[in-house]
């Protein structure tokens, strides 16, 4: 029997062959998940712009935009920078491999593919990915918003409240960039930035790698779901999903993020509707827009 659609999860499969991407998609199909298909890198970048899938299966190489390119301009899309990518290759050399690893793989199989294989190695990476997302929100629940950036300040991952802030940073990338070497030491408050009452600042933790540092968003940020509440008169639950709708999430993104049933998202959709006479998630995403940027 096959899941419901919101607890299917999505895979995006880029390949240049048509006859793989057609074996994939009923493979991945049979096995019950949502399945997008690129045939090419640029054509994935489009796809990933709209939508953010759960894991990427990608081709090495193809023409124009190799796999390893795909996964450079994924590490720099804060979106995407937490989603699996398993390299489809032909290519068995080491240095092949370790470039895949390097620009950011999670895993990798070798062409021709072995389907039953390629099918236990997503639903390994699934399952980690899922136990960091659960890891990423209990660091969030306990006040403690974190985020990984490379010396060039390029996100490797955040907790959704982390990222949420750095949005609405967008000088955070040029301290990173203006760190030292070698660096501060740990407790160094990279950037602090203050509007009115609103204060958010950046420390410096320390580096968890040879080109990976680990920052802590300030707790006495003033989170702009805490304006949707008090302007909208919404709960504080009703705020963040507004929140995430005006920074154009779905529904199953929101479900995912918050941890809870995607219809439970739209109980909380409806209850926004309800209060603020709005009647369209455009609506209600232009009108959290406004608002944000009043204050």
């Amino acid at each position: 029997m096959t899941a419901p659609a919101a607890n299917r999860k999505t895979i995006l499969v880029i390949d240049d062959d048509p006859a793989v991407l057609g074996l994939m998609d009923e493979k991945l199909a049979e096995g019950g998940y949502i399945v997008l298909l690129a045939q090419s890198g640029a054509a994935a970048l489009e796809v990933i712009s709209h939508t953010v899938p759960d894991l990427i299966l990608v081709d090495a190489l193809m023409p124009g935009m190799t796999g390893w390119d795909v996964c450079e301009a994924l590490r720099s899309n804060s979106r995407a920078a937490g989603v699996p990518i398993i390299f489809m290759t032909g290519l068995t050399e080491t240095e092949h491999v370790l470039r895949a690893f390097e620009a950011g793989a999670a895993d990798y199989v070798t062409k021709p593919l072995r389907l039953e294989e390629v099918m236990a190695r997503i639903g390994v990476r699934l399952e980690a990915a899922s136990r960091i997302r659960s890891a990423h929100g209990a660091l969030d629940r306990a006040g403690r918003y974190l985020f990984a950036t490379t010396r060039m300040g390029e996100v490797l991952w955040a907790t959704p409240q982390a990222s949420l802030i750095l949005d609405a940073i967008p000088q955070s990338q040029a301290a990173l960039k203006a760190l030292p070497t070698p660096l501060p030491p740990p407790g160094t408050v990279v950037l602090q930035q203050e509007t009115g009452d609103t204060s958010v600042s950046l420390t410096l933790v320390g580096a968890t790698g040879p080109d990976e540092l680990l920052l802590r968003v300030g707790k006495q940020a003033i989170f702009p779901e805490n304006i949707l509440r008090t302007k909208l008169n919404l709960s504080a639950r009703e705020a963040e999903v507004l929140l995430w709708i005006s920074r154009g999430k779905t529904s199953r993104d929101i479900a995912d993020i918050l941890e809870v049933s995607h219809r439970t998202v739209d109980k909380h959709i409806e209850q926004i509707y309800n209060k603020t006479g709005l009647s369209s998630r455009a609506a209600a995403a232009a009108t959290a827009s406004r608002l944000l940027q009043e204050n």
